[in-house]
């Protein structure tokens, strides 16, 4: 069967040279033609990601047209004003995909909204929402490394699709035939007929304004001679990044120059997520030389924010997104109580698997904190949910560990140039009363304990990946642990059943051990990996990483 595909891909008019040289590069290498065909790209609520390259399991202009008509189909029936933004980012053939999906919905008589330049996620789900949108498209892969490129699908409230329009949308994409299944008209033809304009400086104006207009503290930048070096990572953070800053007051900031400008390839840092520290490397190089306060990185579509804090020794260190998320939240609520902005009956929302430190901050000042599954789109929901009912002004904040956050209901997925601006605010705030960021995390550790969050990651390569990963979730929930490093399980939290979580299905196994410990196994949707979620509590750090390592040994057999 997949040599048949293989055949038939090999005598198309593929029009991209690349395609048509990969594929006689394969020729006779039926492991490699395997590899390509033998399956396709699953859409799912994530949208697609691959590696790219030519085949049904790799991300090329076929499987984007094919996925594009998919929604076309989806959104024409759904009535509203049949209008569809679309953003890229800096990944190889980010510009072509968004293209060739803007032509497949012109062809089927869909307005497109498209961005000329590069802009983040956030940028996609603010223009989704301002135009009022039936849906959206970002073409991404995220920190993913340079090889991948990806789409991802945002519904009408700028939220990632949900699991229903999802399963629309795949169904439809498997009626369409890869190579002829997809209407398709040149984007210049949809450009002259009308149907493909471009994204408004009205638009991008009102996002930064709506960002803007969320500090805690307006003004105080502007004295508090703040000392940034900033790393967009080679993505699209730049502009808009620099821009909010500098409005807000920040000038003194020195960019990474290697990584200052789009550049797909990610030729500085191999694997460009803000969360690992090689990405890191070459700012917290500078900042060593020019004694910043602050070490700020982007991920390549900005939703992700990291940072290296500078401590008393002059050293820097990174900041966990779990750390950052509690301090946020901490310098959110307690800066917009000293203000009088904070609203009654706030709301703050975060993830399961983020750290139960932030139960504990926003219980102290009276803030109603939400826990939702992974995903950004389970934070907008809960916004959205507060729309419905017209308080959307109770939410102040959102995050997950793995370093989104969102302080605004504007858009509905995470916003590193929102979390850029209210880190440097609060860097600015801390260094204007004779403190930092490090003192006040040691502070928060005082008051509420040290907590310690890690993570693990555990990958199963190749086809037969995702079945042993099924096979060890099934046996965890067949024959639960009794014990974990000699600390008895205490309760065990299964969230594949809703009426016990009351949360939405989804494959999550959450361990309370004795003494406060918790162990959270969850398989990537997106990856074949499964993840471990550690949070351990000591008197000093010493003692909680010593008790995470015991339950990481504990849990390695498991995974094996």
């Amino acid at each position: 069967m997949y040599m048949d595909d293989y055949k038939r891909w090999l005598e198309a008019d593929l029009i991209d040279f690349d395609l048509k040289k990969e594929l006689l590069d394969i020729q006779g290498d039926e492991e490699a033609v395997k590899e390509r065909f033998a399956v396709a790209l699953q859409f799912g609520t994530a949208g697609l990601r691959g590696v790219l390259g030519a085949g049904t399991n790799r991300m090329n202009i076929w499987v984007v047209r094919q996925a594009t008509q998919g929604v076309a189909d989806w959104v024409k029936t759904q009535g509203g004003t049949q209008t569809v933004a679309i953003g890229y980012d800096s990944r190889i053939k980010g510009w072509n995909f968004a293209r060739e999906a803007a032509g497949v919905l012109a062809a089927n008589g869909i307005n497109v909204r498209i961005y000329e330049e590069l802009m983040p996620v956030p940028g996609l789900s603010f223009a989704t929402r301002y135009y009022h949108c039936n849906a959206g498209i970002m073409v991404t892969a995220s920190h993913n490394p340079a090889k991948y490129n990806g789409y991802k699908a945002y519904g009408p409230d700028g939220c990632q699709m949900t699991d229903d329009a999802a399963a629309v949308v795949y169904a439809s994409i498997q009626k369409t035939d890869v190579l002829t299944g997809a209407k398709y008209m040149p984007f210049a033809e949809g450009v002259e007929k009308g149907l493909i304009r471009f994204v408004g400086e009205d638009c991008k104006d009102a996002l930064y304004e709506a960002i803007e207009s969320r500090q805690v503290r307006p003004g105080l930048c502007r004295t508090a001679g703040l000392k940034l070096v900033y790393s967009p990572l080679n993505g699209t953070g730049l502009v808009p990044v620099t821009r909010v800053l500098q409005d807000m007051g920040i000038t003194d900031i020195t960019i990474v120059p290697e990584q200052e400008y789009p550049n797909g390839y990610f030729t500085t840092c191999s694997y460009p997520n803000p969360e690992i520290f090689a990405a890191l490397e070459k700012g917290l190089e500078l900042a060593k030389e020019c004694g910043a306060d602050l070490m700020l990185a982007t991920d390549p579509d900005a939703d992700r924010v990291g940072i290296a804090m500078k401590c008393p020794d002059g050293s820097y260190e990174l900041v966990t997104g779990n750390e950052m998320g509690v301090l946020l939240l901490d310098y959110i609520c307690a800066g917009r109580i000293e203000k009088g902005t904070l609203p009654k009956n706030a709301v703050a929302v975060k993830s399961i698997v983020s750290t139960p430190l932030a139960d504990k901050i926003a219980a102290h000042y009276g803030v109603e904190l939400r826990g939702v599954l992974t995903g950004f789109k389970w934070i907008g929901d809960q916004i959205a949910q507060l729309e419905e009912a017209g308080e959307v002004d109770r939410f102040i904040f959102g995050f997950e560990e793995s370093y989104g956050y969102l302080a605004g209901p504007y858009v509905r997925d995470k916003d590193a140039i929102i979390g850029s601006m209210l880190i440097c605010e609060m860097a600015a705030y801390y260094r204007s009363i004779g403190s930092s960021i490090k003192q006040r995390l040691e502070e928060i550790y005082a008051q509420y304990g040290r907590y310690l969050n890690q993570t693990d990651s555990f990958e199963f390569p190749g086809l037969s990946g995702m079945d042993k990963m099924a096979g060890i979730m099934a046996s965890l929930r067949k024959d639960p642990p009794k014990e974990l490093a000699g600390k008895a399980v205490e309760k065990v939290a299964d969230y594949m059943k809703p009426e016990e979580t009351g949360l939405p299905k989804a494959n999550v196994l959450i361990y309370s051990l004795e003494g406060g410990a918790s162990v959270v196994v969850r398989p990537s949707g997106t990856e074949p990996k499964i993840k471990a979620y550690y949070t351990t509590l000591g008197k000093d750090k010493a003692e909680a990483q010593a008790q995470k390592d015991k339950l990481a040994e504990a849990l390695k057999p498991i995974f094996a």
